[in-house]
């Protein structure tokens, strides 16, 4: 759903979605690199636009919040990067995201990842 935003609104995007609800302030804060608090508003002000942020008021300032669930965003963004860079295989993708685990030491429980697999295996059948 988010797919159509310019990389500054992606940031403001992705600190609301990792702190539930803020203030333009609150994500100036987050992002430090921000041209400037205006900025933020401006960037606020387009995705609300867009039907991607709500408002409401609280006290004197406004509280932003996504208005996409983020289990629903994360869903299209993984279909977007699943058809976009894997031809639609979710084979490929799983291929890569276990070689980026290794390439970056990332914590990996292999073993609950088998049995999410084996789970949808026999959910599938």
């Amino acid at each position: 759903m988010a797919g159509g935003i310019g990389g500054r609104s992606r940031e403001v995007l992705d600190v609301l979605y990792r702190l539930g609800k803020a203030s333009a302030g609150d994500i100036y804060r987050e992002i430090p690199d921000f041209p400037s608090y205006s900025a933020v508003r401006s960037a606020l002000r387009a995705l609300e636009e867009k039907g991607l942020v709500e408002h409401s008021r609280d006290g004197a300032r406004y509280v932003y919040r996504p208005a996409v669930p983020a289990r629903e965003a994360s869903r299209g963004a993984l279909e977007r990067v699943l058809d976009t860079f894997f031809g639609g295989s979710p084979e490929h993708a799983l291929t890569a995201l276990l070689e980026l685990t290794r390439e970056r030491d990332y914590a990996f429980d292999y073993d609950e990842i088998q049995r999410l697999i084996d789970r949808a295996g026999e959910e599938g059948r």
